[in-house]
């Protein structure tokens, strides 16, 4: 959150960049979805309501520190905005200068200036002006890798909810709890990591722990269309690793080298690597004070990310899908690669 990726603030060059295209497309447009969304409930805010948006900092590992916009409507019928700033922020998730003047340039007044801001970036304007700024700010320069970081809420002045449209992928506040089962709320004492996992991935599945699909290594399997995702628990250290064999049965290239790359420095979390005629995309989720929420995000974007990726590949590249019948291997690769995941 502290530092700015200049990329990131140049919206069109990011969205349309062959290189990025592959990966980012999903992103983008959820993105996009959420910043319509916003802007078609801006407008239909009660005066005197606010509605409050924050990068959920279970999820996104930023512990204290809100990163989060407000907007309220006036007496008049006017919006306007408030976007935290250095002084609600505490030390060591503060806003360096590239990120202060990314939000100058995008149209915030500094804190103060505004009148009714108080301590807070401030800003007035229309509801589609807002909207895209308000985008902006919670993507590029609080961080958010997707809108399913966010959590939203709207009130009235006496705290009273205020009913809004669905913002995208973003979650209610009071759908918070209720995402997935709260691990924290429960008796852990009893549970290892192994088990919380199992009882995540069985409610994001809507089954059973007993009834999930367990090889012999214990890696839980998920099918993403033409994609596997695993789901694999190390106790020492502890460690959940959310993988894909994209590709099989492919011949390791220069070409596919830069191309894993380039994906890999523009993905929001993960990476992509081969070996041994394998290409592979793990997401690695920390397990010391496990929190139900991350390997639930993770698992999200690896289902998508896989499921995709393996089409895309597939066609510059070759190789086999996981579930792609009639694939073929690209040119000569060494036999024996995953052992019993094909």
């Amino acid at each position: 959150m502290s530092e700015l990726s200049i990329t990131g603030l140049a919206e069109a060059g990011l969205l349309d960049e062959p290189t990025t295209a592959d990966l980012h497309a999903k992103v983008a447009e959820a993105w996009r979805e959420f910043a319509r969304a916003l802007a078609a409930a801006l407008p239909t805010l009660p005066v005197g309501s606010e509605l409050e948006l924050a990068l959920d900092p279970t999820a996104s590992g930023t512990g204290s520190a809100v990163y989060g916009v407000s907007v309220e409507c006036l007496e008049d019928g006017s919006l306007q905005a408030r976007a935290v700033s250095n002084a609600n922020l505490p030390e060591g998730f503060r806003l360096e200068r590239p990120a202060i003047a990314a939000m100058v340039a995008l149209g915030w007044s500094p804190p103060g200036v505004l009148a009714g801001s108080r301590d807070n970036f401030g800003m007035a304007g229309a509801s589609d002006g807002l909207a895209n700024v308000i985008t902006r700010t919670l993507r590029d320069v609080y961080g958010a890798p997707h809108p399913a970081f966010l959590v939203y809420e709207a009130h009235d002045r006496e705290e009273e909810p205020v009913s809004i449209e669905p913002l995208g992928t973003a979650r209610h506040e009071s759908t918070v709890d209720t995402f997935l089962p709260s691990i924290d709320s429960l008796d852990a004492s009893g549970l290892d990591l192994a088990d919380r996992v199992r009882i995540v991935v069985s409610a994001m599945l809507k089954s059973d722990p007993d009834e999930l699909q367990v090889d012999g290594d214990g890696d839980i399997g998920i099918r993403a269309g033409s994609a596997m995702v695993f789901v694999r628990v190390r106790e020492n250290p502890p460690l959940i690793d959310v993988f894909s064999p994209v590709l099989t049965d492919i011949e390791p290239t220069e070409k596919l080298f830069v191309k894993l790359s380039e994906l890999t420095n523009r993905m929001p979390i993960g990476r992509l690597y081969c070996t041994a005629g394998t290409v592979w995309a793990s997401i690695p989720v920390f397990g010391r004070d496990f929190q139900a929420s991350h390997l639930a995000l993770a698992i999200q974007v690896m289902t998508g990310l896989a499921d995709e990726l393996d089409d895309r590949l597939h066609g510059e590249f070759g190789g086999k899908r996981f579930f792609g019948e009639g694939d073929k291997p690209a040119g000569n690769v060494p036999e024996a690669r995953i052992g019993q995941y094909l």
